[in-house]
């Protein structure tokens, strides 16, 4: 079965969107995460705490997790510091 969309490994970082995680005060200083980066290709990668067993059996009705994909979760502060980087298509 063909996907979609499917994540280019090979897509390399090419700009953080909004602020790190200590410009924000959501990291102690030691290069933590969670950030928010665009790839080369225009994907969207988001690094966050892996909550993916938490979720899983929670999910709203009409979502689900492929068996290769992850739930993370981020601090709202950095979604909002992101959205002036963030272009309408």
């Amino acid at each position: 079965m063909t996907r979609a969309w499917e994540a280019d490994p090979s897509a390399l970082f090419e700009r953080r969107l909004g602020k790190s995680a200590e410009e924000l005060g959501n990291s102690d200083g030691n290069d933590e995460c969670p950030d928010i980066w665009q790839l080369g290709n225009g994907d969207i990668a988001v690094i966050g705490r892996d909550l993916t067993s938490h979720y899983a059996s929670h999910l709203p009705e009409g979502v689900a997790l492929a068996t290769d994909e992850r739930l993370v979760v981020i601090p709202g502060n950095m979604l909002s510091a992101a959205k002036a980087d963030i272009v309408d298509d």
